[in-house]
């Protein structure tokens, strides 16, 4: 994929290339796919990079939106240029992303290492990093319905949320990227089951039994049941409908028959009804539960699963309390738990994840509001049989009932306020409407900003901060309007802001900027929210509000409700997580000797240089560095001797292309002083050692990070960088496997200089170089850049 980037010292000429010819995937308007759109509207997939955007950039410039895109799943060349193979002509590769992830690096080499066969450097030690299976995946590709998949989201987060990432995830996905490391639950909605064969019989199927019985956990839900039983018996002699065939998954190693009540039709609600579920109490020793109401539509009942107990193969968790239209032989089982290898699966006839406060009324079926009555009266019982559900399948539940809080309202602020007045008098210049003190920007987001003037009765700034929207279903929060407070004169209170003390923020900003060179201008003006949905959403999604707000602009929060991570990643993000995304202005003629993909590696070094100078006893907390933009710490749980990592920490570079510079979004999440779902640095405390403030180490990385941006500027990825990152990365000397490569075996040297790119030698049998190099990139996978790698040989 990479052609040899190695123009830097070259002279390259876009006289030989018509500009109308710079197009792959990428959004230029000579793309087929984009012709049919008018210029102004299309959005970029990638920016120009390199020398390249110069000459790009001038000759578009005119005509540029903000465009923005995922450096986390990265630049994947947004242009690369070499020399050819035989010719002097340069080669012009354009895609649809370049990677900002797509890098290791290890303690640098002496060159003459790179080619010696007998080199024992890559002897030492390497340390074992531990995942956490955080991930539940829930199946979004094709045949499964938008209703169910909805539903089936929205109750997994509410009772998943403080330690489980919940994460749509398409045929692609399960296909091609190694999602099975860090998935503690693979969830399929209901929609039709043969939508789900068609996209996955064969290899997909096989990575999914892999999965379960390699100790995984699967729940099927209606069409997902089916799917999952050996065979599938659907409407039979209702040619329309009818259903039947075998199936690869095979986790209940019976029949999965249905309509177990009739009425059921495509797309519609008609079929729809409230069933009474037997419990099975001895299925859930640990809990006492009541039998319940569940919401049904074209589920099964899985045929004499009662027979199937020998050697707990098989557990009917509950029954359906009614009769049934099709033969259920040995019982009427509506919910089974099946043992597969090492791993479980949960099937399910009705919709136990269907919460009534998420229907919508149906005036043309009739009884269909007292279905959504009963379903309500049984709410309690459902909700509690749901969850024994998912805690048979090993997941840990969240205390109560984790309601979904609130957003909150954004608290803009500044050092000394100026800097307040300023940006409010930039925003003028892309409000759309005045209502007296208040205007809109309407954007991705709609903001109303209010200005909060001086003796504000406390009770009646309360009451105009009220919650943004409280609801206890689906909340669609890209249409609540954000409210934005400009503190122009003081700055909020406790009261006002409790979880977050502006006043020891921008007073340890002060300090931390007396003690670095170069760190003036970052942090000083802040928004905070209490509950957000993603910092970085908020700035990258918003051009109108991106394109005025200054660099070292930051944006945290204590909570967040959609918080992203690498490619359809989701980041979890608890209270007591420092949670923030910084805007970085990075001049476009420097895009060649500085590129923008070393952003995220200058990012984690600010992080852990951040962390090691918070104060004393931090210097020699066991923080380090994975690859490309992850941030482990020595699990606190395991013995110091066996070395294993665990992550407490990510990066998120997301960048767009605006006035002859990149803006860059630089999102960052840190386990802080939060007590699960994993590792924070507060766990890793000595004695004695002061107590972790969020709002200080906010002050600190920051300006840490400005003064390290300032010298890359300078310098570019010098040696003194390169030095300061290895000093704190994991991968020194560690084996991947080439699988383009005759699966050769080879170890990692470091990153190039110029592009940051992974370089690896291959070693034989003994484990000893063999010369052979390759730099290497991710194929933008969402979960696990150490697996498929592109190889490019050099």
């Amino acid at each position: 994929m990479l052609a040899n980037p190695s123009f830097r010292n070259s002279s390259p000429s876009f006289g030989r290339f018509p500009l109308s010819s710079l197009c792959c995937r990428c959004a230029c308007p000579t793309h087929p796919a984009r012709r049919r759109r008018p210029w102004r509207s299309w959005q970029a997939s990638c920016a120009p990079p390199w020398n390249a955007l110069g000459r790009w950039a001038q000759a578009w410039s005119t005509e540029l939106p903000l465009c923005v895109s995922d450096f986390t799943r990265g630049l994947k060349l947004a242009v690369v240029l070499s020399k050819g193979e035989t010719n002097d002509t340069i080669p012009i590769i354009i895609s649809s992303t370049l990677p900002s992830s797509f890098y290791l690096s290890p303690q640098p080499l002496p060159p003459s290492s790179f080619h010696t066969s007998t080199t024992t450097f890559f002897s030492s030690f390497f340390p074992v990093m531990a995942t956490r299976k955080l991930n539940v995946l829930v199946y979004t590709g094709t045949g499964a319905t938008s209703e169910s998949i909805r539903h089936c989201i929205y109750s997994l987060r509410r009772m998943l949320a403080s330690n489980y990432a919940v994460i749509p995830v398409t045929e692609t996905i399960i296909l091609k990227e190694p999602w099975p490391a860090t998935c503690a639950l693979l969830v399929f909605p209901g929609g039709g089951d043969l939508g789900y064969c068609r996209a996955l019989n064969g290899e997909g199927n096989r990575r999914i039994t892999d999965f379960v019985r390699q100790g995984g956990a699967y729940l099927g839900l209606c069409a997902g049941a089916y799917y999952g039983s050996r065979r599938c018996e659907f409407e039979v002699g209702n040619r329309p409908l009818e259903v039947i065939g075998p199936r690869e998954l095979a986790f209940f190693p019976g029949t999965c028959r249905g309509c177990a009540f009739g009425g059921f039709e495509y797309h519609s609600e008609k079929g729809a009804r409230a069933v009474r579920l037997n419990v099975v109490k001895e299925a859930f020793p640990d809990t006492a539960l009541d039998n319940t109401v569940s919401y049904y539509n074209g589920g099964g009942v899985f045929v004499d699963a009662a027979k199937f107990k020998d050697n707990n193969a098989v557990q009917v968790l509950a029954t359906y309390d009614e009769d049934i239209n099709v033969d259920g032989g040995d019982g009427k089982a509506a919910v089974v738990q099946c043992k597969v290898g090492s791993g479980k699966a949960i099937l399910t006839g009705p919709h136990p994840e269907f919460a009534p406060v998420n229907l919508h009324p149906q005036p043309g079926i009739p009884d269909y509001q007292q279905l959504v009555q009963r379903l309500a009266l049984a709410e309690k019982s459902r909700n509690r049989f749901f969850k024994a559900c998912l805690s048979k399948l090993g997941l840990e539940m969240d205390d109560g009932d984790s309601a979904t809080p609130p957003l909150s309202s954004l608290h803009l602020t500044s050092i000394d306020g100026a800097g307040v007045s300023e940006l409010l008098y930039k925003l003028e210049e892309v409000k759309d409407t005045v209502d007296g003190s208040d205007f809109m920007i309407h954007d991705a987001d709609k903001f109303i900003i209010k200005t909060a003037p001086d003796g504000w009765d406390m009770g009646e700034l309360l009451k105009a901060l009220a919650p943004l929207c409280e609801s206890e279903g689906i909340i669609e929060y890209e249409t609540i309007v954000k409210k934005i407070i400009a503190h122009e004169n003081e700055l909020p209170s406790a009261e006002l802001t409790p979880s977050f003390d502006h006043n020891r923020f921008y007073t340890n900003l002060k300090r931390y900027q007396m003690q670095e060179e170069d760190a003036e201008d970052w942090g000083t003006v802040l928004m905070y929210g209490d509950v957000v949905t993603s910092t970085n959403t908020l700035l990258e999604k918003n051009h109108k509000l991106l394109s005025q707000l200054p660099s070292g602009f930051t944006l945290t929060a204590s909570m967040q409700l959609a918080g992203r991570g690498r490619g359809s990643n989701v980041w979890l993000a608890p209270p007591g997580s420092l949670l923030f995304s910084t805007i970085i202005d990075h001049p476009a003629h420097l895009a060649a000797s500085r590129p923008i993909v070393f952003i995220q590696y200058l990012a984690a070094i600010a992080i852990i240089e951040g962390i090691h100078s918070y104060g004393p006893g931090y210097e020699k907390l066991p923080i380090k560095l994975k690859w490309p933009n992850d941030i482990y710490a020595l699990d606190p749980t395991k013995p110091a001797s066996s070395a294993s990592y665990i992550k407490i920490g990510g990066i998120l570079s997301q960048c767009g292309y605006y006035e002859g510079a990149y803006k860059i979004v630089l999102g960052i999440g840190i386990n802080t002083i939060n007590p699960r779902p994993t590792t924070s640095i507060s766990d890793l405390l000595p004695e004695g050692a002061a107590p972790l403030r969020i709002e200080t180490l906010l002050a600190r990385i920051l300006t840490r990070l400005e003064a390290i941006h300032a010298q890359f500027r300078r310098e570019g990825f010098s040696e003194d960088l390169e030095a300061r990152y290895y000093r704190n990365w994991l991968h020194t000397g560690q084996s991947i496997t080439l699988e383009e490569e005759a699966g050769a075996k080879a170890r990692v040297l470091g990153i190039t200089r110029d592009w940051g790119m992974l370089r690896v030698e291959q070693v034989d049998r003994e484990g000893r170089g063999t010369g052979r190099i390759w730099t290497l990139q991710s194929d933008e996978n969402s979960f696990d850049y150490w697996k498929g790698l592109i190889r490019k040989k050099t």
